[in-house]
């Protein structure tokens, strides 16, 4: 019973967050332009890598809704670095989490913080977009099927038709004896009907379905998992665990690897950060902790295996693992060296959202993904009966 608890409770506490990242991604298909994309992030490479991060960073979205919110991005036209880029970025700081930070672990760790996240998420970005590099690269060496003569022996250019609109047709002899194509009457046409404005209230409409249909089915499955281990670590990993292991390399791997089953956004971390603090683990781990926990749980690894294929997920975990260690090392390095406070103050706890708020996003989540069930289980006895 506890662990269904356990869940039930993540659950609501993820709720709205994850609703806020469905109705992110929702507008985002709908209103950001596609062409924004391709020119701002649609490209692999360094600038596009930071931006994305940048753009990333500030926004109040936790580990859940941050993956509708990727994904929408990257169906919209990101690359895969920018993509990565976004996916690290946001849910591991914000400006929510920064202020957080600033109260419950002093402002050392809230300048550090952002800082590490920003660093991690553009370095996790180069290193996906490498690896889509190398993968477009080893296809472009694969032998190709040579074109039919029907094919290769046509060339058609597009001008503007009615003085300024001709389709004309450059041939060459070929085996197949292409056709000039016939000019298009309605390209001429003065009674062409002109484009209807889709009105602001249609749109709204278009990004709620696509949130709440196309972008939840694909999701959902990967939310649950990750919810439920989650709840298993909260259940069964003892409070103390890892106090024992301190400080050092040590005490770094081992908070990478609860963290990793963990589903925890940055602000909800750093209340647990500043009780590991308290019990003895050195701030250089605490920070890893805040780091990896966010950005490394179970469903971000499979969205990004999923969008960005298996290959990426390698680069990824190097990426954000990796940085993470390095200011661990760098926090813990700065704290003995220079004096730094790091004092966690816990005096005045409190939930970061309303509960009433929690529960009806819950409830409107539930009941949003048992009607994504229904549709699957009556489309399956639909093809099964037919």
């Amino acid at each position: 019973m506890e662990l269904i608890y356990n869940f039930w409770q993540l659950f609501l506490l993820s709720a709205p967050w994850l609703m806020l990242g469905l109705l992110i991604a929702g507008i985002l298909n709908v209103y950001l332009p596609t062409d924004f994309l391709n020119k701002h992030l649609g490209k692999e490479g360094f600038w596009t890598t930071i931006k994305a991060a940048l753009i990333g960073a500030p926004l109040p979205l936790c580990s859940c809704g941050v993956i509708p919110a990727a994904i929408g991005l990257r169906r919209a036209g990101a690359s895969k670095s920018a993509t990565t880029a976004f996916l690290v970025s946001t849910p591991e700081t914000g400006v929510d989490s920064v202020s957080v930070s600033y109260v419950l672990l002093g402002p050392f760790m809230a300048i550090i913080r952002p800082i590490a996240a920003v660093i991690s998420a553009v370095v996790a970005g180069l290193l996906v977009g490498r690896e889509d590099k190398q993968t477009r690269a080893n296809d472009e060496n694969t032998p190709k099927s040579e074109s039919s003569c029907c094919t290769s022996h046509q060339v058609v250019a597009k001008e503007v038709c009615c003085d300024t609109e001709k389709l004309k047709a450059e041939e060459h002899a070929s085996c197949c004896a292409p056709k000039k194509p016939a000019l298009d009457a309605s390209c001429c046409s003065s009674s062409a009907q002109p484009v209807k404005k889709i009105s602001v209230w249609h749109k709204l409409k278009s990004a709620v379905s696509f949130s709440c249909n196309k972008l939840l089915e694909d999701t959902m499955t990967w939310l649950l998992i990750g919810l439920f281990f989650a709840a298993l670590v909260q259940t069964y990993v003892p409070a103390h665990f890892l106090t024992q292991w301190g400080s050092g390399v040590l005490a770094m791997i081992m908070v990478i690897v609860v963290s990793i089953p963990m589903y925890i956004c940055a602000t909800a971390s750093t209340p647990i950060a500043a009780g590991l603090l308290m019990s003895g683990v050195s701030p250089g781990a605490v920070l890893v902790f805040m780091l990896a926990g966010p950005a490394t749980n179970i469903a971000t690894l499979g969205v990004v295996a999923k969008e960005l294929g298996r290959r990426a997920v390698a680069a990824y975990l190097i990426g954000v693992i990796g940085v993470a260690v390095l200011f661990g090392f760098l926090t813990d390095y700065l704290v003995a060296e220079f004096g730094f406070v790091v004092s966690p103050l816990l005096q005045q706890e409190h939930d970061i959202l309303p509960h009433w708020l929690s529960l009806i996003c819950g409830v409107v989540l539930v009941a949003l993904m048992l009607r994504l069930m229904f549709k699957w289980v009556t489309n399956k006895i639909y093809v099964t009966s037919n």
